[in-house]
């Protein structure tokens, strides 16, 4: 059985932003694993975190000199600077119980089975803002935490992409994908009209 990288929604009104990247990462020190940058197949650089659960991943069974399928969090302040959060690693042979013949692998042709590819992030959250001249919308995403003293539970994200002033308050889900430290909106749905009116 394949693993989804992004699962499935299990909620029509589930907020999230996660993507998968292939690329390496690089620590900003040897000693202090979870600061670094993701070099993607460009060559291009994103200020990058590790976070608790694929640290230890990182430490046991990553080869710090190869490419990997990064799952990550995105976040940004505009559209020039993407910061990101790796939540774990795809590799659907050392990491699943697959059948481990990785030498004949193309992991982009398995992405492709499950409707996703490199860069390819899935954004869903409220429309909040809707800059007509720049061509960005702002969503809002609420962390599903129960925890109420998380100061950043809530974050907004910039997104190249143009969406009608119609839509501001709607709960959006959009398919976007990345392009530099950018992340570009491909296609979109609305899931629900006046979203914030009703909560």
């Amino acid at each position: 059985m394949l693993k989804n990288p992004i699962p499935q929604v299990t909620n029509k009104l589930q907020y999230r932003a996660i993507g998968i990247i292939s690329g390496k990462f690089t620590p900003r020190d040897g000693d202090n694993l979870n600061r670094g940058f993701l070099t993607d197949s460009k060559g291009e650089k994103i200020e990058t975190v590790v976070l608790g659960k694929a640290l230890s991943l990182l430490k046991k069974h990553i080869d710090i000199n190869k490419n990997y399928y990064w799952v990550v969090y995105p976040k940004n302040k505009n559209t020039q600077n993407l910061h990101l959060q790796v939540a774990g690693i795809w590799d659907p042979y050392q990491l699943n119980d697959f059948p481990n013949d990785s030498s004949k692998t193309n992991f982009s042709k398995l992405l492709k089975e499950l409707d996703l590819k490199d860069n390819y992030f899935s954004i869903r959250g409220e429309l909040v803002f809707v800059n007509t001249k720049k061509k960005e919308i702002v969503i809002k995403i609420c962390s599903g935490s129960k925890l109420k003293n998380l100061k950043n539970k809530n974050f907004k994200l910039v997104i190249k992409g143009e969406l009608s002033l119609e839509l501001l308050n709607s709960f959006v889900s959009l398919d976007i994908n990345r392009a530099g430290n950018s992340l570009k909106l491909i296609k979109y749905e609305v899931i629900e009209k006046n979203f914030s009116a009703n909560n």
